[in-house]
């Protein structure tokens, strides 16, 4: 139940500069994470001596719940959580609880690396997490380990993975990085086991976020070329989106083994459709996944501001927004200061 009453403050946020609304928030709890993927944590730049935020710093679940329902008063429908490894942060599954119960909220998700899930899978089912993003970036234990830098085995994912379908997630979301010259020729594979009711598998062309990962264009595997090369194993059909502004690019097997998706932020930029909003563990309120600063709303948090001046404050940064940063994407904008994926969680 909203804290605040609904006739003193507008029923939702206005749209952004450019028409988009407000529909999904990204609620990152914590900038910890326990691997060290070259494409997002290198471990040049995080190492250990890296200054993490102290606990004093970060959102409580109390100070979460309450922008959560803010924001849900303000239209959004869907909250996914993110990190950093949202798994590491303590009694995660009563922060998931205490979302699950707000009213309106109709999307309740999650996105992790898999490493802590096994354990975890079941308790925040039972709080009420209703789907989970695993990220998987290859199925070779060699290449696996490489890429999270930390030598973590790809089979404490899969049991993870298992331990998750067992507790009734499903479709579980898979996503890989496809990065060439590291995992290309994982593509096919993934496409084969991440097949079937319990799966969508989504591969994600490896962006330029933050500044630390050497991103060159290079790299990037363009979306049709990874489904052509699906498509030379695996029939596929196009399918539409399951609604406005989704990211992904659908298709599923002609067979009916299963749906893939690709997510095309280099090559094909989605920016028109983008109706999401960020919070960092910190309390920064960023428009956009590239920004390079953000809004302190923990300061206004802990400053007394009312519900209501918080939702004004929201809704008045929303309706200014203008980011469009993949479509105006150029040698000028790379060496722009970014937020870190680490920050944001993607």
């Amino acid at each position: 139940m909203s804290a605040f009453a609904p006739a003193t403050l507008p029923p939702s946020a206005p749209p952004d500069a450019l028409g988009r609304r407000l529909h999904d928030l990204r609620l990152s709890v914590t900038d910890r994470c326990n691997f060290r993927c070259t494409y997002c944590m290198p471990k040049e730049v995080f190492g250990r001596d890296h200054a993490f935020l102290p606990k004093s710093e970060i959102l409580s679940f109390e100070e979460l719940a309450r922008l959560a329902r803010i924001f849900v008063d303000l239209g959004v429908e869907k909250i996914r959580l993110t990190g950093g490894e949202p798994l590491l942060r303590r009694d995660l599954p009563r922060l998931v609880e205490m979302l699950a119960n707000i009213d309106g909220l109709k999307d309740l998700t999650l996105t992790t690396n898999g490493s802590a899930l096994a354990a975890l899978a079941k308790p925040l089912r039972d709080a009420g997490l209703q789907r989970l993003t695993v990220s998987v970036d290859s199925l070779d234990s060699e290449v696996f380990r490489a890429m999270n830098d930390v030598d973590f085995p790809l089979e404490r994912v899969l049991e993870g993975i298992a331990a998750a379908i067992d507790a009734g997630f499903g479709p579980i979301k898979i996503n890989m990085v496809a990065k060439r010259g590291v995992n290309e020729h994982q593509i096919v594979p993934m496409a084969k086991h991440f097949s079937g009711a319990d799966y969508i598998l989504r591969y994600i062309e490896y962006m330029d976020v933050g500044n630390t990962n050497h991103w060159r264009h290079d790299d990037v595997i363009p979306a049709s070329e990874i489904i052509a090369l699906i498509s030379r194993e695996i029939p596929l059909i196009p399918l539409p989106p399951n609604y406005a502004g989704e990211v992904a690019n659908r298709f599923r097997h002609v067979d009916g083994g299963g749906e893939i998706g690709v997510i095309a932020s280099v090559t094909q930029p989605f920016c028109k459709g983008c109706t999401r909003a960020r919070i960092a563990a910190d309390g920064q309120f960023y428009t956009c996944l590239f920004a390079s600063s953000g809004h302190d709303l923990r300061a206004l948090l802990r400053g007394g501001l009312s519900d209501e001046g918080l939702a004004k404050t929201i809704s008045a940064l929303w309706h200014v927004r203008e980011d469009r940063y993949s479509e105006l994407r150029s040698d000028a904008t790379l060496s722009l200061p970014k937020a870190e994926m680490s920050r944001l969680g993607g």
